[in-house]
């Protein structure tokens, strides 16, 4: 593993360096000052959703989901809460299917929820349906 990792800031999309022996710190972010990791899922969208994918060193899990679904309402507070503990080494984000149709067409998003982990700007692994937190913690991990 190199010295310093690449992480994209949930704020500004800027890109930061951090000493991986700092990752567990947190870090706030060079170019808005704001933390880059709160513990929450990050919205992502059409215009930020590539940046976060390929340029991040971290593994990007990604939530695709719709308001209407009941199952994605469902899982929405366990995403949030593996948030919590996946991250600084993981950060996970969510796609509003409804409103960033394009992306959901782009991935082949076919049901909903469906989770994908990118590293890198490539898709590892891809899950259809909710999970429970002890299972999405450890399909996270096992892909990584």
């Amino acid at each position: 593993m190199s010295d310093a990792l690449h992480i994209v800031c949930p704020h500004c999309s800027g890109i930061n360096r951090v000493p991986t022996s700092k990752l567990s710190d947190g870090g706030k972010c060079g170019r808005c000052h704001q933390s880059l990791f709160d513990g929450t899922p990050l919205e992502l969208t059409g215009s930020n959703f590539l940046r976060h994918i390929s340029k991040n060193d971290l593994p990007v899990v990604v939530d695709f989901w719709a308001s209407w679904c009941g199952p994605c309402k469902m899982m929405a507070p366990i995403f949030t809460q593996a948030a919590a503990q996946l991250q600084p080494h993981y950060r996970l984000a969510k796609v509003n299917t409804e409103i960033h149709q394009q992306l959901a067409a782009q991935y082949r998003i076919q049901s909903i929820p469906t989770l994908a982990i990118f590293k890198h700007g490539q898709e590892i692994a891809r899950q259809a349906g909710a999970m429970q937190l002890p299972q999405l913690v450890q399909w996270v991990k096992q892909y990584t």
